[in-house]
This record gives C-alpha cells, sequence and structure tokens, in this order.
C-alpha cells in the first residue's frame, strides 16, 4: 500500500489548505458581520469555534511538515515502507479536520453559506465538495485500519529484535 503515499500526501496538503481557506474566511466574517449589537467575534461562542478550527488545522499541519520532512530526507525504499501507515492517518486527519471546519464556518455564516455567490461562496463551495476529499485515495475506514496494521507490523519486528 506504501505506493500510494505521495497520492495521499497531496490529499493532506489540499484538505489541510481547504480547511485553512475555511477558518480565514469564518474570520474575516465573523468580524464583518454584527448580530445583536456587537460583531460575531465579540461572541465567545464563535471564538471557541474559531479556536477550535485552527488548534486542529496547526496540529495537521504539523504532522504535514513532519511528513514532508522525512519524505525529503528518507531514501525512496526507506520512506515507502516507514511512511505507508502514518501518510494514511494524515489523511484520515486532514479530511476529518476539513469536514469539520467547513461545517463550523458554514455554522458561523449561517444561510449565507447555503447561497452559491456572495460574501459565502468559498465555504459553500468548499463544505459541498468536502467528501470528495475523504473517499479518493482511499476511505477513511481503510485508511484507519492500514494505519493500525502498519503499527502493528513495526511493534512486531521490535519485539522480535528483544
Amino acid at each position: 500500500m506504501h505506493n500510494f503515499n505521495h497520492e495521499r500526501w497531496g490529499f493532506v496538503v489540499q484538505a489541510n489548505r481547504f480547511a485553512r481557506v475555511c477558518y480565514e474566511e469564518a474570520f474575516k466574517y465573523a468580524h464583518r458581520r454584527r448580530t445583536f449589537g456587537k460583531r460575531l467575534i465579540e461572541h465567545p461562542v464563535i471564538r471557541a469555534k474559531l479556536a477550535d478550527m485552527i488548534r486542529q488545522i496547526d496540529a495537521t499541519h504539523a504532522q504535514m511538515e513532519t511528513i514532508t520532512y522525512q519524505m525529503c530526507t528518507m531514501d525512496r525504499e526507506e520512506s515507502a515502507k516507514a511512511l505507508a501507515g502514518i501518510t494514511a492517518l494524515a489523511k484520515v486527519q486532514s479530511t476529518k479536520v476539513f469536514e469539520y471546519c467547513a461545517r463550523e464556518a458554514a455554522q458561523i455564516f449561517g444561510g449565507a453559506s447555503y447561497v452559491r455567490g456572495g460574501q459565502g461562496e468559498k465555504v459553500e463551495r468548499l463544505y459541498r465538495d468536502v467528501r470528495a476529499y475523504a473517499i479518493p485515495g482511499g476511505s477513511e475506514e481503510i485508511m484507519m485500519d492500514l494505519g493500525v496494521r502498519q503499527a502493528m507490523k513495526e511493534w512486531e519486528k521490535q519485539q522480535s529484535k528483544m
């Protein structure tokens, strides 16, 4: 299954970037939109949504950077075997974060996120397309299974050395 590492890594990069776009659009909108006499960003629940979005995006980005570094520094054969499981799990993480951020951004935008065009255009399009990133390169369930099977192989290899 390691021959899909670069394809899956590409999905990680794209999904993480699109999650960040959802966050950025929601952040900007929350500064512009006023409800109950104050900007959306002044409501604690909106700040909590934004904080949770960026927390997940940055954690996924850190994992992506680690994998990228390993892909660039390991030889091809070593990285193909060593990174198959973690790349599969990173794909799951990034697509789940993208889906979460698209949903939360849509919540912040309210009805504006369901109309093609206008202020919520980017969020509407990303929310509509989010599932298209979870399926190619292996479904989430298959990727999680691959990640655990790879960890089991590594654990068994380590146990045999003891």
